[in-house]
């Protein structure tokens, strides 16, 4: 049966039903990932969770050992990934506890050494014109529109919704944005602002896992002049909001998710490795088993 990998906040693994949990402690070649992972049932379906910065939030953004994290993932045999995410928002209509089911990413960050696993005598480019899965984006966002629809109402009687599309800047952090740096990203009509999630995407997708980002809007970052500025404690209050919420959607997507027939995103690899194999050195080749092994 697929196995389904959740990345989110330490309490997705708190989901009312899961049941047989154990932990598994992963050391990869890129080192430790964020946290043990957590395997059990959910739903009927297998999955494994990993807390993005570790319990009790001790990882910043920048410190993330993203190859860790998604190697791990491909290590446990999940072939599915979920990325739980909380963003502000550079639009009126993305409100605060809103969800965003990301389709595209902007990087302003400076880190692309830490979002490949390629390197070091081996070359590889995957396709990334379309970052998240089609079909699991899709799936999931339909839940979460279910979920939604019966949802209490946030500010103003308005019912938190769902939106199928949105462009994620991923920002360096840690500190928030400027305002100036806020009107400018919205300037170029961007979606939602956060500060993990390209690299996830980008390192799924070449260890051949399907992947989509459900954004959970806590915010209007610094550019919404009748709002506060974001602060962590408007963004606690938001994430408080946001977590049944999550927890529900990912409950009630796992049957579906289980069922996805096989994607592109599966054979991401099947062309994109440019070294030549006899050039691929043992130590390269036993340090990528999991993610080359298939095809070198």
């Amino acid at each position: 049966m697929t196995k389904v990998g959740v990345i989110g906040g330490s309490g997705l693994y708190e989901i009312e039903g899961f049941t047989d949990i154990r932990e598994e402690k992963v050391q990869t070649p890129f080192g430790a990932p964020s946290d043990n992972l957590v395997i059990g049932k959910l739903n009927g379906v297998e999955a494994v969770f990993l807390a993005r910065h570790g319990r009790g939030h001790t990882i910043l953004p920048s410190e993330l050992n993203h190859r860790a994290n998604i190697y791990a993932m491909k290590e446990l045999g999940a072939a599915r990934i979920i990325s739980v995410s909380a963003v502000g928002s550079f639009r009126e209509d993305l409100a605060p506890r809103d969800i965003v089911m990301v389709d595209q990413f902007i990087d302003r960050t400076k880190r692309n050494l830490a979002q490949t696993f390629f390197g070091d005598g081996i070359v590889a480019h995957i396709a990334f014109a379309d970052p998240v899965c089609p079909a699991l984006r899709a799936a999931v966002g339909g839940v979460a529109a279910d979920v939604l629809g019966n949802a209490e109402p946030a500010a103003a009687g308005r019912r938190p919704q769902v939106h199928m599309s949105g462009t994620y800047l991923n920002m360096e952090g840690p500190a928030f944005s400027t305002r100036a740096e806020s009107f400018l990203y919205r300037s170029w009509g961007l979606d939602v602002i956060g500060m993990t999630n390209l690299a996830e995407a980008k390192l799924a997708r070449e260890a051949e896992i399907c992947y989509c980002t459900m954004a959970m809007v806590t915010d209007y970052d610094c550019w919404h002049e009748e709002h506060e500025s974001v602060t962590v404690e408007l963004i606690v209050q938001t994430l408080l909001a946001n977590a049944a919420n999550a927890k529900q959607i990912i409950h009630d997507s796992m049957p579906l998710l289980a069922r996805l027939p096989a994607c592109n995103c599966q054979s991401a690899l099947r062309n994109a490795i440019i070294t030549a194999p006899e050039k691929v050195s043992p130590a390269i080749r036993q340090k990528l088993a999991p993610i080359i092994g298939r095809y070198l």
